[in-house]
């Protein structure tokens, strides 16, 4: 039954019921229909964790038989068929009339905790300029949390912004290596050496080319600056002599491949030209 927590919506209703809705809470659709068995056992736990959950989610019944094409569209094949939305995005799914338990743990990972919320509020007091705040929630939620993603990448980033490499990394330590995370890593270690002296760098380089710790320098302040095609040519060169500043070279090349993303130009042909240096 419609409440304050519990929505019908049509196919004309859907975007802005549950895709634009979904950016601010997350929204939760039960595909359904009247002749369902199960669908009238999952309907009304639903119904009453929308209620008792007191809109940490939103929930919106869809009638298949009366929205065919909207099924069709998110790939129904049975019912009941639930799905969770969150910013604009389908983000899980189940189909079948659940237990409870079963239920609570798929919507303990759809909606926020605790800890989530004081991250988006981190987030809106960085948004203002209160870095020192961002600051105090984040690491708050560490202290409770250590390996919380969202807490340790938003802090690690903070820190980045602030010039604070190694306490950036600090935070990230304890975290499970995700793209984001590795990314933020990869960037940490990278811009250890912004403000290095380059034209100093490359003189040294030019006047001994064969000093690899001179190379691998250069090309971490040149990475530092966003300058990652000569970084790479310089940590290809030392990899290509396979010694022992290999292990450092291919760290680095690794890096600002994680920097790029995995599709970039330049980390294809250099991913390329580094798996030929190394056979």
């Amino acid at each position: 039954m419609p409440s304050e927590y519990v929505k019908e919506a049509n196919a004309a209703e859907f975007v802005e019921t549950v895709v634009r809705r979904s950016h601010d809470v997350p929204v939760v659709v039960d595909f359904w229909a009247e002749w369902c068995g199960p669908c009238k056992t999952l309907g009304p736990v639903l119904e009453r964790l929308a209620s008792e959950y007191e809109g940490g989610f939103e929930l919106v019944k869809v009638d298949v038989d009366a929205n065919q094409a909207l099924a069709q569209q998110f790939g129904v094949q049975g019912i009941p068929y639930v799905m969770a939305f969150k910013g604009g995005q389908p983000v899980d799914q189940f189909t079948g009339a659940l237990p409870e338990a079963q239920v609570r743990a798929w919507l303990d990972g759809v909606v926020p905790s605790q800890l989530d919320l004081i991250v988006d509020e981190a987030r809106t007091a960085m948004l203002d300029g209160d870095e020192d705040r961002a600051e105090e929630l984040l690491r708050g939620v560490l202290a409770q949390q250590m390996d919380h993603e969202e807490a340790g990448t938003a802090l690690a980033s903070l820190y980045l912004s602030q010039g604070d490499n190694p306490r950036a990394l600090d935070v990230l330590a304890p975290l499970s290596p995700t793209s984001d995370v590795e990314k933020l890593r990869a960037t940490a270690r990278l811009t250890g050496t912004d403000g290095a002296d380059i034209p100093a760098l490359s003189a040294a380089v030019e006047a001994s080319p064969d000093d690899d710790e001179a190379r691998l320098e250069l090309g971490r302040a040149l990475a530092a600056t966003a300058e990652f095609e000569p970084a790479l040519d310089h940590f290809l060169a030392v990899a290509r002599k396979k010694n022992e500043r290999l292990k450092e070279a291919r760290s680095a090349m690794v890096d600002v491949f994680e920097v790029l993303g995995p599709d970039h130009p330049l980390s294809l042909t250099y991913r390329r030209e580094l798996a030929n240096a190394l056979n």
